[in-house]
């Protein structure tokens, strides 16, 4: 007997997720088959709430042929036109071919009525319309289930972009507050450090008064004799000591108060960057969780990731610790305020006192020094107009040395920009205009640098020469002094 095809019917169910789930495959007609079917034609257009119909060809093979041996059939005799093969019918019994005399004595023992066969398909009728009517009434709750967890979780999204976008209000809000907060901060600490300078220079300031008094007491005790008297230049250099003492005592206090306020103010102004970088951060994924959508790329299961609790904070305290942070800067912010009004005040109070001491004490000395000059007028004149010059070129070797200091935070800007611009990555490694004119700025500097040394060099070398010149005249004016039994008294000079 040839083989023959038949068609076998499957239902594929189809998963929500197509992730790492193998097919599901249900046989719904035809003989046992394997699991996993070959080639299937599936119906077209397939439906979410229909599981997808498949039919495959398969080959089925006849039952095992055995040849008849009874003696009522001679296989010897073959009438014309018959087949030479004797005819083979299926035992309804047992499963096996048998001859027609098999058959036909099987027939004898059938064990149902017609009225049970009529009873058996009235009720496989009656179950199978319980069973439509049941399988309809499952498909229209699939259906409503379906429509009710599609509402619900398009609901929810809705729900989570709109609690995200309030959230990305907040902080942006918060960090727009930051930012602001954080060039308030660091304008004010540049104020502060300005006046910090300041406080530097007018602690230096007084060290020269303070060794010129001091230089003055000293050459003071040169005096001989009734000359020995403790006059009003003396007691105006020792209130003028006293004075120049007191003040650098007070700047210094203030100056390592200023010191501490800086660095309360880094501190502030360190919880700023990183509370705005936090909030930077937390605003890019917050963004991007906003932005991202059923169809997004890059979208996949995390198992468990909604019992993983890793917040650290809720939103009052969250809110708590930006305005905190914020409310901190603003404090610091007032305090160098203050602090900068009260480094101006007590500057400007040092410098009256400081001008009033060395007020009265010079006019004591150029009281005491016009007594004693009238017989040496033109050779005092010379010496005083080369100590006057001695005093200006001194003046302009701190202005060259300070010159020299002011270019030290350019060259380091023009260091910094060009090391931080060879990090540039690939091709963005190119030598631009920018690139060329750093280059020719530190070239330029340089060259600044080195001709401020060299004039340096020279103002110190005619610094030496006028203090040779005068040491000449001093000796010669000496001298004169012990030859006319004149006093000797060296003027005081302090920078204003």
């Amino acid at each position: 007997m040839s083989a023959k095809n038949e068609t076998v019917l499957y239902s594929q169910l189809q998963p929500w997720t197509t992730v790492a789930v193998d097919p599901c495959m249900e046989q719904v007609a035809g003989p046992p088959m394997p699991v996993r079917i070959g080639q299937c034609y599936q119906t077209p257009r397939p439906h979410p709430w229909r599981p997808t119909l498949g039919y495959e060809n398969v080959e089925v093979m006849p039952l095992p042929s055995q040849p008849a041996t009874n003696a009522i059939i001679d296989p010897c005799y073959t009438p014309q036109g018959m087949a030479t093969e004797p005819l083979k019918f299926p035992n309804l019994v047992t499963g096996f071919e048998r001859n027609p005399a098999h058959a036909a004595r099987a027939a004898l023992y059938t064990r149902y009525t017609p009225l049970e066969w009529t009873q058996n398909n009235l009720r496989n009728y009656n179950e199978s319309d319980t069973n439509r009517n049941y399988s309809e009434r499952l498909r229209g709750e699939f259906i409503r289930v379906m429509r009710e967890t599609d509402e619900k979780t398009s609901q929810g999204q809705r729900e989570v972009g709109r609690r995200l976008g309030e959230r990305i209000t907040d902080l942006t809000f918060w960090r727009n507050e930051g930012r602001t907060e954080l060039e308030r901060l660091l304008t004010e600490t540049d104020l502060l450090q300005e006046s910090k300078r300041n406080l530097e220079k007018a602690i230096s300031d007084i060290e020269g008064p303070i060794h010129i008094a001091q230089e003055c007491l000293y050459q003071r005790e040169n005096r001989q004799g009734i000359d020995l008297v403790h006059d009003n230049p003396e007691q105006s250099l020792l209130k003028e000591l006293e004075t120049y003492r007191n003040a650098q005592e007070r700047l210094k206090c203030l100056y390592t108060k200023i010191k501490n306020q800086l660095m309360n103010q880094r501190a502030a102004q360190h919880e700023l960057e990183t509370d705005v970088r936090s909030k930077e951060g937390a605003l890019g994924i917050d963004n991007m969780c906003h932005q991202l959508n059923n169809f997004s790329k890059g979208i996949n299961y995390y198992g468990g990731i909604e019992k993983y609790d890793p917040t650290v904070s809720t939103i009052q305290t969250w809110a708590e610790n930006s305005n905190r942070i914020i409310q901190r800067s603003q404090s610091e912010r007032g305090k160098s305020a203050q602090m900068r009004s009260d480094t101006e005040n007590l500057i400007n109070t040092v410098a009256t006192e400081v001008w009033d001491a060395w007020s009265n004490t010079n006019n004591s000395l150029a009281r005491r020094a016009a007594e004693t000059l009238e017989a040496k007028s033109k050779l005092q004149m010379h010496l005083h107009k080369i100590q006057q010059e001695i005093f200006d070129i001194e003046k302009n070797i701190e202005l060259l040395k300070k010159a020299i200091m002011d270019k030290s935070n350019p060259m380091k800007v023009a260091h910094t920009r060009l090391e931080a611009r060879s990090h540039r990555k690939n091709v963005e490694l190119c030598r631009d205009m920018a690139q060329e004119r750093l280059v020719k700025e530190v070239v330029d500097m340089q060259d600044s640098i080195e001709y401020l040394h060299r004039k340096l060099q020279e103002a110190e070398a005619q610094h030496q020469q006028l203090l040779k010149i005068r040491s000449n005249l001093e000796s010669d004016l000496h001298h004169k002094r012990k030859v006319y039994g004149n006093e000797t008294i060296i003027p005081h000079y302090c920078d204003n």
